[in-house]
């Protein structure tokens, strides 16, 4: 495949690619989602992500049909990505796109789940073992050495299911072999250490050739000594270079010359012949030391790449897995599209759940043909019979908090992933319409927004509706209009949807196949915080709550006059309403 063939190659990043990896390397790297080359090479990480994303799951990226779409799946990398073990794995979890394959999803699920359950019954010293091994890999760019000593590493660390297994079928003999020849060598040439004949002639050659840097200072040094004749001088000479370079008497005599003029000749001529006496030992010790090094690579060449690709993967699916554990994720279920259904049991948000200080109240929702049955005894089961659901009720409520929860959910079952719920039932889907509520009252936004929702109700495939407060976008008259038109346009598709209003009862009737669903809002704590329930009611109208806002806005009034402003406002929703709420918040305390 030729480079301008994928998506987002131009003629200017097509001439770079070449320019730094050449036509077949730069394939080679998109085809198998290395942002690292790609980046390496010189174009921007996030652009190399996007690319490698649609060469690697155009098909996947196609599901998300918004914008909205698009920032709620990236912002479920990011979450990923957090739990990373490698620079590596952070960048193939940045590639890792929904699947349209229900036996892919099925397959990834399977591996990052046997992860998970191999990394959760490990000790925290092993877990420790692993997790410095794989910086010690980060630290090292991943090279062999890197990937063969951290293979040894999870082999120590006694890791032999799930993920591990594939570490657990090499031979640490061979790779202990195989990471002492890596060691050994580095851009062809023996490192010092490897072998003592070596270092001992590379020692001798250094202190010669710092003598002959100072040939003269030490031929005035041993005049000094009171050396006079030839014979003197020799011997004293011979004496500083075995004393002080480390060679031997033999190599001093086979250097010498027979026909030096004087001092400085002799000196001089001996100390290049010891030089290129001892540069030849070292080319041919090396020589030798060297084949042995690359005759053990080539007979571990096997193990090596078992282990690269073993450490390499392991390392995603342990990324995968620590993410899985953190948000207590479990497995989905796939629901066959004739039964097509989007169902949760006690479902967290991730986006809330990351935040340390945000205490979560599960959800439990669902669409279609699920089964959901088995609820908290709090918990009424969700309907299971309707598609689509009007989602009313209270501001601050958690309605767009519910959409963006099963936002997630689908989106992480497509990607292969464990998702945040006690129970989940999946329909995959081919187009995820994720709208979030956007405050621009002009004609230009309901257009657009209507040219990203509209279309892939009409594409055939199956649909996930999530849009929320389309009446912020247009007049209340239209927006009911318009509104009840889309609920009825999904309904005739076929489609899945929950629809976030204010204007349930200007929808009526719905279509038998929708149902309204509502929030409500139970009153004010003592510190005068709203009191809401987020678990959705069935077959109810939710009602907004503007007696506990103005409640609080009159208890918390700074002087006379703004109260006297806010208990006007309190006569239009209720005097009576307003001090019972008051009382009851008192009450509590």
């Amino acid at each position: 495949m030729r480079l301008e063939e994928y998506w987002g190659v131009g003629p200017k990043t097509r001439e770079l690619l070449v320019a730094e990896l050449g036509q077949d390397r730069a394939v080679r790297a998109i085809d198998s989602g290395d942002v690292r080359a790609l980046a390496d090479a010189g174009l921007a990480r996030g652009r190399a992500t996007r690319i490698l994303r649609r060469a690697t799951g155009g098909d996947g990226m196609e599901v998300l049909a918004t914008s909205d779409a698009h920032a709620a799946y990236k912002e479920l990398l990011d979450l990923a990505v957090d739990h990373a073990v490698t620079q590596r794995a952070a960048d193939r979890i940045r590639v890792l796109t929904p699947l349209t394959d229900r036996e892919a999803m099925v397959e990834r699920l399977e591996e990052v789940l046997a992860a998970r359950d191999a990394w959760a019954a490990l000790s925290a010293d092993d877990r420790e073992s692993v997790l410095a091994a794989y910086e010690r890999y980060d630290e090292r760019d991943e090279s062999e050495r890197a990937a063969v000593d951290a293979a040894l590493a999870l082999l120590d660390a006694g890791v032999d299911s799930g993920p591990f297994a594939a570490i657990a079928d090499l031979e640490r003999e061979q790779l202990a072999d195989a990471s002492a020849a890596l060691a050994g060598l580095e851009n062809g040439r023996v490192r010092e250490g490897v072998d003592e004949d070596l270092d001992s002639l590379r020692t001798a050659l250094g202190s010669v050739e710092d003598m002959d840097a100072n040939a003269l200072e030490l031929i005035e040094e041993l005049r000094d000594d009171g050396v006079r004749d030839v014979a003197g001088f020799r011997d004293a000479f011979e004496d500083r270079l075995v004393s002080e370079t480390e060679v031997t008497i033999d190599q001093v005599h086979d250097a010498m010359p027979g026909d030096a003029t004087d001092a400085t000749d002799f000196v001089g001529e001996t100390l290049r012949g010891l030089r290129a006496d001892l540069t030849e030992s070292i080319d041919e010790r090396e020589t030798l030391v060297a084949s042995d090094l690359k005759k053990t690579l080539a007979d571990t060449e096997t193990a090596v790449d078992r282990a690269v690709t073993a450490v390499d993967d392991i390392a995603l699916h342990l990324s995968l897995a620590r993410f899985a554990l953190t948000y207590d994720c479990t497995r989905p279920t796939f629901v066959d599209d004739s039964d097509a259904a989007v169902s949760v049991l006690e479902a967290r948000n991730l986006r809330l759940a990351a935040q340390s200080d945000v205490d979560v109240q599960p959800v439990t929702y669902g669409l279609g043909d699920h089964g959901v049955e088995d609820v908290p005894r709090s918990v009424e089961a969700p309907p299971g019979d309707q598609r689509v659901a009007v989602l009313t009720g209270a501001n601050s409520g958690g309605k767009t908090t519910l959409l963006e929860t099963l936002c997630q959910v689908v989106l992480l079952a497509m990607m292969g992933l464990p998702v945040p719920a006690e129970e989940a039932e999946v329909t995959p889907v081919d187009s995820l319409v994720f709208h979030r509520r956007h405050a621009s009252f002009n004609a230009g936004v309901l257009e657009s927004t209507l040219r990203s929702i509209v279309p892939p109700l009409s594409s055939g495939g199956r649909t996930l509706m999530l849009v929320d407060e389309f009446e912020a976008i247009t007049e209340p008259g239209s927006a009911a209009d318009l509104l009840h038109g889309l609920v009825t346009l999904t309904v005739d598709r076929e489609a899945l949807g929950v629809f976030v209003t204010h204007l349930a009862d200007d929808l009526e009737p719905l279509p038998p196949a929708a149902r309204v669903d509502g929030i409500f809002a139970e009153g004010l704590n003592p510190d005068l915080e709203l009191l809401v329930d987020y678990q959705p009611r069935f077959g109810t109208v939710g009602r907004s709550t503007p007696e506990f806002i103005v409640s609080r806005l009159v208890a918390n009034a700074s002087d006379r006059t703004e109260r006297a402003g806010f208990e006007t406002l309190a006569e239009s929703v209720g005097s009576d309403v307003i001090q019972r709420t008051l009382a009851d918040a008192r009450w509590s305390e």
